[in-house]
């Protein structure tokens, strides 16, 4: 089971409370929400790695992560504005690596929460 901490209070923003569960959704593998949470032109640039883009590429990624599994995830800041927003923390895996990344997001609209791209900046600490 992996273990969420956030103090976060996101109750005054959907958009933020979406960033929430999308980084909850990635942290215990539930392929399905975050699949259903971008658009079919999705592109997740993961800096100083890859560049996916496209919804199939996308759930192939994904479907390789499948078997990495989280410990723990710490959310520090979640923040919106507009189409933007971004979130950090760090990852713990249950094989005992130890990640801190920060995502920025492109949703497809001011008021639509899917995501037509995402940035990735991902260090082993």
């Amino acid at each position: 089971m992996t273990k969420i901490i956030s103090n976060l209070n996101c109750g005054n923003s959907p958009k933020m409370g979406f960033l929430m569960d999308f980084n909850i959704a990635f942290a215990k593998g539930d392929l399905e929400f975050i699949a259903d949470s971008v658009t079919d032109e999705i592109v997740w640039n993961i800096i100083g790695n890859k560049k996916i883009e496209g919804k199939q590429k996308f759930a192939e990624e994904l479907e390789k992560m499948k078997s990495t599994k989280v410990a723990e995830l710490v959310l520090n800041q979640i923040l919106s504005h507009g189409k933007q927003g971004a979130v950090n923390g760090t990852m713990k895996l249950q094989k005992g690596k130890e990640y801190a990344f920060s995502d920025f997001y492109i949703f497809q609209g001011a008021k639509v929460a899917k995501l037509k791209s995402i940035t990735s900046y991902i260090i082993e600490i």
